[in-house]
């Protein structure tokens, strides 16, 4: 092959093609030949590049493992940081399902949570939060966040509902509450149920009283 044809490509470029195949067609779709023809190149260019395809998709997991360690924290409060920190962990696993299951898949899911983990422990520590309270801290966020994310996956990809809960609820499935019935039956804001239940949890954690802190 050339070496100019080998230079019109970077591993970048590669690695941006493979990532947004996986997310459009999962894992599964990502081919070195559908790859090339995404990129307009030929395969054996792809393998000068970034090697086969299990090179490929290594070099895929250890960017979305670093992608996924860029948060920074915002807000003047410790609770307003760390709930940033999860709206931006829950945003991130959203975006990239695919990619997020190769890091599964690669057993290196502890190590993708990881900076993550260690950011919500500076906020713990600066909140005052110590040794197993702090650990408790870090963790519950963590569960919920991901929960959270399975839990919308899951209604996203279920089956239409018959009946739907706008037909379920009534003032007497809700327990002779029409205003009840009436928010039930809408669709779930997941983004709005998502902020409030984590400022409570982290409100909860961050001022429950006779716990031990170091």
């Amino acid at each position: 092959m050339p070496s100019g044809a080998r230079s019109a490509l970077s591993r970048e470029a590669v690695l941006d093609a493979a990532a947004g195949l996986v997310r459009r067609h999962g894992p599964d779709g990502l081919t070195m030949r559908r790859l090339a023809a995404e990129l307009g190149t030929a395969v054996t260019s792809i393998y000068w590049h970034v090697g086969g395809r299990e090179a490929l998709v290594d070099a895929l997991v250890e960017r979305t493992v670093a992608d996924l360690g860029e948060i920074r924290p915002s807000g003047r409060t410790p609770e307003q940081r760390v709930v940033s920190v999860a709206r931006a962990l829950r945003r991130q696993l959203r975006d990239r399902p695919h990619l997020v299951a190769l890091v599964h898949e690669r057993g290196l899911t502890e190590r993708m949570f990881l900076p993550a983990q260690q950011v919500l422990v500076r906020e713990a520590h600066a909140a005052g939060l110590r040794g197993a309270r702090a650990a408790e801290f870090v963790r519950a966020v963590q569960f919920q966040v991901v929960g959270h994310v399975l839990v919308e996956r899951n209604r996203e990809r279920a089956p239409a509902q018959h009946p739907g809960e706008e037909e379920l609820w009534s003032a007497e499935t809700a327990g002779d509450d029409p205003a009840l019935a009436r928010a039930l039956a809408l669709p779930v804001d997941t983004e709005r149920l998502f902020a409030t239940v984590v400022r409570a949890l982290v409100r909860s954690l961050l001022t429950a009283p006779g716990t031990e802190r170091t």
